[in-house]
C-alpha cells in the first residue's frame, strides 16, 4: 500500500496526482459498501425491535440496491456536467440525513425510506472519485497512475471484510440504530474534506439551460424502466412488469436518438463496444461473486453446519486473498491478462463447489475459498480500470455509474437466484444447482474475455502514451 501511495506524487513534483485529493475520494467511495454490509448483521435485530417480517426487512437490501442502481448513472451525468465538488458534497449531506433519520424511525417503511435516501447519497462518491481521476490527468498532462485506481478498488473490498464484523460490534455498543448513525460522523467527515479540498469550477456550458444538457425525459424513462426491471429480478412472480421495461425501455431508446443532449448517448454507447462488454463483465463477475457470498455462505451453516463465527472464519481467506491480489497485480496496467486469470479462477471455484457435501473437510474448503479470492481480487480491479481506459473522457463519471448498476443488476440476479436454488433450505443439492448457474456466468465471462483482443491493444496505446513520463 505505501508503494501505491509512493507513485502518486513524488517529493517536490506538482505535476503529478494530487495527494489531497485521495481521502476525500476514499471516504466517500466507501460510503455505498458501508452501508451494504452494515445492514447483513442487523436485519434480524431490526425486525425483532419494530415488529417487522423477514419480507418487510427484505426492503432494507433492496431499497438501497434499487436507489443505487438508477441514481449512480445519474448522478455520473451531474458529475459530468457540473464536476465533481457539487455533487460530492450534496451527496455525502444526503447520507447524513439519510443516517439521523433511520436512527430516529419509528417504524419499518420511515428505515425503508432512511435506506433510500442513503442509497441515493452515496451514489455521487464513485463516480466523483472517477471524475477526480480524469481531471488530475488532464490538469498534470499525465495518464494518472494505476495505484489511485487499485485504491479505489482495494477500499471497497477491504470494507467487505470488516463491514460485517464492524455492524456486530456497532450492534453490541449501542444496538442496531446505530448502524444508520454511524453515517453522520462519516457524512460530516466528507463534507469537511470535500469542502476544503475538492476542486472548483464546472464542465458545463452555463449559456446551456439545466434541462437541455440534463435531459429529465430520459432520465424519468431510464429510471423507470430500470426500476421494474429490478423488481422482476427481486420477485419473478411481478413478471407481468416485463411489459412496463419493454414499453420504457423502447420509449427511453427512441427519445435518447433524437435527443440533442441525451443522458443516455446510445450513439457513443453503441459504437464503444468494448465498454459494453465491460459492462457486461461486471455483470456476470457481480452474478459469480454474489452467488458465492450469499448462497455458499448459507450452506456453510444450514448445509455444513458451521456456527456463524466458524464460517466467518472460512470465509475470510476469499477477501484477504483478493486484496493481496489486487495490491500486488495493481501495480501494472495490463489488463486482459488479469481478466482471463480471474475468468480461470472464477470457473474453477464453480466447478469446486460440485464436489463439496455434507461432510467436506474443512481443509478444502479452505482451498476453496482461497482460489476465490484471486478472481474477487483481479476482476474488480480490472473492470474498474477498463470502464476508466475505455469511456468518453467526457463522460467518465456516468460511465462509471452505468458500471455500478450492471454491477448491482448482478448482485440482484444472484440473491434471486439463491432464493430460488434454496427455496427448501440451503442443501447441498441447492448449492450445486447454484454452483451450475456460477459456472455458466464464469464459463461467458471467459469466453467473452478471450475473444475481446482490445484490452490489449488499449493496455499498448496507454504504454506508447506514457512511454516518455510514466505516472
Amino acid at each position: 500500500m505505501t508503494a501505491l501511495l509512493a507513485r502518486l506524487r513524488p517529493s517536490g513534483d506538482a505535476n503529478a496526482f494530487d495527494r489531497r485529493l485521495i481521502a476525500p475520494m476514499i471516504l466517500g467511495s466507501i460510503l455505498n459498501p458501508v452501508n451494504s454490509s452494515l445492514i447483513a448483521v442487523a436485519l434480524v435485530p431490526i425486525g425483532i425491535a419494530l415488529g417487522a417480517p423477514a419480507s418487510e426487512t427484505a426492503w432494507l437490501v433492496a431499497g438501497l440496491y434499487i436507489a443505487t442502481a438508477v441514481g449512480q448513472p445519474v448522478t455520473g451525468r451531474l458529475v459530468d456536467l457540473y464536476g465533481p465538488r457539487p455533487l460530492y458534497l450534496v451527496g455525502t449531506a444526503l447520507v447524513g440525513i439519510g443516517g439521523l433519520l433511520g436512527a430516529l424511525a419509528p417504524d419499518i417503511w420511515t428505515l425503508v425510506g432512511a435506506r433510500v435516501l442513503l442509497g441515493l447519497g452515496t451514489c455521487a462518491g464513485y463516480p466523483a472519485a472517477m471524475s477526480m481521476i480524469r481531471g488530475e490527468a488532464r490538469r498534470t498532462g499525465r495518464d494518472s497512475p494505476e495505484g489511485i485506481l487499485t485504491l479505489l478498488s482495494i477500499s471497497t473490498q477491504t470494507i467487505a471484510v470488516i463491514g460485517p464484523t464492524l455492524g456486530g460490534l456497532l450492534i453490541g455498543l449501542g444496538g442496531w440504530r446505530t448502524t444508520f448513525t454511524v453515517n453522520v460522523p462519516l457524512a460530516l467527515a466528507c463534507l469537511v474534506l470535500g469542502a476544503r479540498r475538492l476542486p472548483r469550477g464546472t464542465r458545463r456550458d452555463r449559456t446551456t439551460g439545466l434541462a437541455a444538457t440534463l435531459d429529465p425525459a430520459g432520465i424519468v424513462l431510464f429510471a423507470v424502466t430500470l426500476v421494474a426491471l429490478l423488481l422482476v429480478l427481486l420477485h419473478p412472480a411481478w413478471w407481468p412488469l416485463l411489459a412496463v421495461v419493454v414499453a420504457a425501455g423502447t420509449a427511453l431508446a427512441v427519445w435518447e436518438l433524437r435527443a440533442a443532449h441525451p443522458f443516455l448517448d446510445l450513439r457513443v454507447l453503441g459504437g464503444n463496444v468494448p465498454l459494453l462488454v465491460t459492462f457486461l463483465r461486471a455483470l456476470l463477475a457481480a452474478t459469480v461473486t454474489y452467488c458465492l457470498l450469499y448462497g455458499f455462505t448459507q450452506w456453510l451453516e444450514q448445509g455444513r453446519g458451521l456456527s456463524p463465527s466458524v464460517a466467518g472464519l472460512v470465509l475470510l481467506p476469499i477477501f484477504i486473498t483478493g486484496i493481496g491480489v489486487a495490491a500486488i497485480s495493481g501495480r501494472r496496467r495490463e489488463l486482459r491478462g488479469k481478466l482471463l486469470v480471474g475468468a480461470a479462477g472464477q470457473v474453477i471455484v464453480s466447478v469446486l463447489l460440485f464436489f463439496l457435501g455434507d461432510t467436506s473437510a474443512i481443509w478444502f474448503i479452505v482451498v476453496v475459498t482461497l482460489i476465490a479470492g484471486v478472481p474477487q481480487g483481479l476482476n474488480t480491479l480490472a473492470v474498474q480500470n477498463a470502464t476508466y481506459r475505455q469511456s468518453d473522457p467526457a463522460r467518465v463519471a456516468s460511465s462509471a455509474g452505468l458500471m455500478r448498476t450492471f454491477f448491482y443488476l448482478g448482485a440482484i440476479a444472484a440473491s434471486t437466484t439463491g432464493g430460488i436454488a434454496f427455496a427448501h433450505g440451503a442443501t447441498t443439492p441447492g448449492l450445486h444447482d447454484l454452483a451450475l448457474v456460477m459456472l455458466v456466468a464464469s464459463a461467458l465471462f471467459l469466453v467473452i474475455t478471450v475473444a475481446d483482443r482490445s484490452l490489449g491493444r488499449l493496455t499498448a496505446t496507454q504504454d506508447r502514451a506514457t512511454q516518455e513520463d510514466p505516472a
